[in-house]
């Protein structure tokens, strides 16, 4: 059996106790190490599971399937992946390796990102298409998940930004800070080269930085897109979510959620301008 087993976004004790138990009856443990990262290593996750976990990088999910399937047919296997097992399409692709090589799978899952945001007050069947934003470079900076928070905008929807790794090391996670950043370079450059057009995002348009969402020492900082540049809500890993039209129960929840040092920037967010 093939076990895909979700470890939520916190520490080593959010795995549920259907995965923990999943954990302890394998005769191998795999820890998906690219996708996303928990707020502790991995020898704190061995010694709570009571297991030595084999660290799978990304060349071993993708180009190395078959060691992990390895036997799987007729001894447990354990595949763990922070957050949801289904958060990234590369465990697709595994699970359909499994199932073409005949060998049973059973998916435990857990807390993501994608329904974790809902701590900010934003409610989560407002949100649209959810994008990426990765390090631009001098010869690379894309531009398409502008467009796409900007489609999500035109329809209402809230916009949930994943933030990029960059593979240094040590690794280097994008901040909240520095997604405001290259959003407020787009709308700077879109402006010059559309004058006149009116712009889906602008650098007032109400948006939330979290950080470490699931962690003891989880941020949530709601702002203008504008302040976020200067806002900072420490270590990794950071999302930003751009919001649509608001609802009025999402305002008061907001207010809710915020950080006491973002409590300044609240009263900017007029409830006659961005709610229906």
């Amino acid at each position: 059996m093939l076990y895909l087993i979700g470890l939520g976004l916190g520490d080593a004790a959010d795995i549920t106790v259907k995965g923990l138990q999943a954990v302890k009856s394998c005769s191998r443990v795999y820890l998906e190490a690219y996708t996303s990262i928990l707020t502790v290593g991995k020898e704190a996750l061995e010694e709570f599971y009571g297991k030595d976990l084999i660290l799978a990088d990304r060349d071993l999910v993708e180009q190395g399937a078959d060691e992990i399937l390895k036997d799987a047919d007729v001894t447990d296997v354990a595949f763990l992946v922070v957050g949801d097992p289904f958060g990234a399409t590369t465990h697709s692709d595994l699970v359909l390796r499994a199932v073409h090589a005949g060998i049973p799978y059973r998916v435990i899952h857990n807390a993501s990102i994608m329904n974790a945001v809902g701590c900010c007050g934003l409610q989560l069947y407002n949100f649209g298409e959810t994008v990426s934003l990765v390090f631009w470079t001098d010869t690379w900076r894309p531009e398409s998940f502008y467009d796409k928070i900007c489609k999500n905008r035109t329809a209402g929807l809230h916009t949930l930004c994943l933030l990029g790794k960059k593979i240094f090391e040590p690794p280097r996670f994008m901040t909240v800070s520095q997604a405001a950043d290259q959003l407020i370079q787009i709308i700077q450059r879109r402006r010059e080269e559309e004058q006149g057009a009116e712009l889906g995002v602008t650098e007032d348009t109400v948006c939330v930085g979290v950080a470490r969402l699931g962690a003891d020492d989880q941020k949530i900082c709601t702002a203008m897109l504008r302040q976020l540049v200067s806002c900072d809500l420490g270590g990794p890993l950071h999302s930003l979510l751009v919001t649509g039209r608001l609802h009025p129960l999402e305002v008061d929840m907001l207010r809710v959620s915020a950080e006491p040092n973002a409590l300044q920037h609240l009263h900017m967010i007029d409830s006659s301008t961005y709610c229906s």
